[in-house]
C-alpha cells in the first residue's frame, strides 16, 4: 500500500473510529468488525468477505503508528481540492499571485531547487521529496514513467495461545487462519481464469495520468483503472477483479523461546499479497501466555524464572536444604542458617534458554508458613523457645526511634 492508495481511501470510516482515536481504540473497533465479518461466521456471504477485507487493510495501515502517521499526512495534503489544483493545498489558500502577494517558489518551500526562469515547477519531484520516494521514477512514488503501479500486500494479524512452558522454551506450532490471500482461482490476476487484463489505454499502464494548470504540474490516479494500470473486462469470479479472497491455511509458526504474554510475533511475507507483483505484506502474530500454577517471570530480567517457596521458621534459622520445582524437574537450594523470610536467593541456569545458549536463572523467594493450629506438645514447645529467647527483641530499634 502507497500514499497515493491512501488519497480516496477513508480507514477510519472503514473501522467506524474518529481520526482522533487512539491506537487502542483502532485496535479494539478493528478485532470486533473482524470477528464479526470473519468468513467462517459468515460462510458465503460475500458482503461480510468484502468488509473483512477492508477493515484489514485498514488496519494495516492506521493500526501501525509509523503508517498512520504518514497516511494522516498524505490525506491532509490533499484534503480539499482532489491534489493541488485548485487551490486544494491544506488550509485551502492554494498558491497563487494577487494584489500584494509575492511569487512563492515550491522548490524553496520543500527545501529543493526549483524550476528556471520561465519554466513550470514540477510537484511530482517535490512531492516525491516530501513522501521519501523518487519523484519521477518507477510506479512506486508520484511521478510519471516506470510501467504500471504496484504496492506492498497490507500486514494482516492474528493471535494463539500457548502455555507457560511452550512461551519458556519455544515452540513450533501449526496456525490455522483465514486472511486475504492471493486468489488461487486466477493466480492473482483478477481476470477470469484464461483471459488477461489489458494495459489502460487513458494512462498506458502508469497508474497515473499527469495536468497541468498554470506553472504547475501534477500527477493524480488515473480513474479509469483506479490506479492499478490495468482494465480488467472480464473480472475472476471468485475474487471479483481484485486478485485477493481470502483463503483458510495453515502455517507452521515458530515461537522463540523466552516470548512473554502481550508480545507480538512477525513473519516476513505471510499478510496479504500485494498487488502488481509487490511484495506481501507480513502476518503479525499476537502471543497470550497462560499463566504457571507456581512458576512466574520477573519483571526485572524476562529471562529469569520467579517462584516462591513456604518455608518453617527452624528452616530459616536452622538453615536447611530445600528441593525446589523447576521446569526440567527439581533442584536442591540450600538455605542459609538465620535467613530472613522474604530473601530471594538465586539458582543460576534454570531461567529460559537463548539463542546463544545463555540461560536465565530460578529467583526463589522463602516465606515463613504459620500453622494454623498447634497440638499440646508443639504449643509447649514453642513457649520454652518464647522463654529461651526473651531477651531478643526484634522491635527494638523500632520502638527506640519512634519518638525521634
Amino acid at each position: 500500500m502507497t500514499q497515493r492508495d491512501w488519497i480516496e481511501k477513508d480507514y477510519y470510516r472503514d473501522l467506524g473510529v474518529s481520526s482522533t482515536a487512539s491506537q487502542d481504540e483502532i485496535k479494539k473497533a478493528y478485532r470486533k468488525l473482524a470477528r464479526e465479518n470473519h468468513p467462517d461466521a459468515n460462510p458465503g456471504n460475500p458482503e461480510a468477505e468484502a468488509k473483512f477485507k477492508a477493515v484489514s487493510e485498514a488496519n494495516g495501515v492506521i493500526g501501525d503508528p509509523d503508517k498512520r502517521k504518514e497516511y494522516d499526512e498524505t490525506k491532509a495534503l490533499f484534503r480539499g481540492g482532489g491534489g493541488f489544483g485548485g487551490g486544494g493545498f491544506p488550509g485551502g489558500g492554494g498558491f497563487g499571485r494577487g494584489a500584494g502577494t509575492e511569487n512563492i517558489d515550491l522548490g524553496d518551500l520543500f527545501g529543493r531547487s526549483g524550476g528556471g526562469a520561465g519554466g513550470a515547477t514540477d510537484l511530482n519531484d517535490l512531492l516525491g521529496g516530501l513522501f521519501g520516494q523518487s519523484g519521477g521514477g518507477g510506479g512506486g512514488g508520484f511521478g510519471g514513467g516506470g510501467g504500471s503501479r504496484s504496492r506492498r500486500g497490507a500486514d494482516v494479524e492474528t493471535e494463539v495461545r500457548i502455555s507457560f512452558e511452550e512461551a519458556v522454551r519455544g515452540a513450533t506450532m501449526p496456525l490455522r487462519m483465514t486472511s486475504p490471500g492471493r486468489c488461487e482461482r486466477c493466480g492473482g490476476t483478477g481476470s477470469k481464469p484464461g483471459t488477461t487484463p489489458r494495459t489502460c489505454p487513458t494512462c498506458n499502464g502508469q497508474g497515473l495520468v499527469s495536468r497541468s494548470q498554470g506553472a504547475f504540474a501534477f500527477s493524480e490516479p488515473c480513474r479509469d483503472c483506479r490506479g492499478t494500470g490495468r482494465i480488467i473486462d472480464d473480472p475472476c469470479p471468485e475474487c471479483r477483479g481484485d486478485g485477493v479472497s481470502n483463503r483458510t491455511r495453515t502455517l507452521t509458526v515458530r515461537i522463540p523461546a523466552g516470548v512473554d504474554d502481550g508480545q507480538k510475533v512477525r513473519i516476513a511475507g505471510q499478510g496479504e499479497p500485494g498487488r502488481g507483483g509487490a511484495q506481501a505484506g507480513d502476518l503479525y502474530v499476537l502471543v497470550h501466555v497462560n499463566p504457571h500454577r507456581v512458576l512466574g517471570r520477573s519483571t526485572k530480567n524476562a529471562d529469569d524464572l520467579t517462584i516462591t517457596v513456604p518455608v518453617t521458621f527452624p528452616e530459616l534459622t536452622l538453615g536447611a536444604t530445600l528441593t525446589v520445582p523447576t521446569l526440567d524437574g527439581t533442584v536442591s537450594l540450600k538455605v542459609p542458617a538465620g535467613t530472613t523470610s522474604g530473601r530471594t536467593l538465586r539458582v543460576r541456569g534454570r531461567g529460559v534458554e537463548r539463542k546463544n545458549g545463555k540461560k536465565g536463572d530460578l529467583l526463589v523467594t522463602v516465606e515463613v508458613a504459620v500453622p494454623q493450629k498447634l497440638d499440646d506438645a508443639a504449643s509447649e514447645a514453642l513457649q520454652a523457645y518464647a522463654e529461651a529467647t526473651k531477651s531478643f527483641d526484634p522491635r527494638a530499634d523500632l520502638l527506640g526511634n519512634a519518638g525521634r
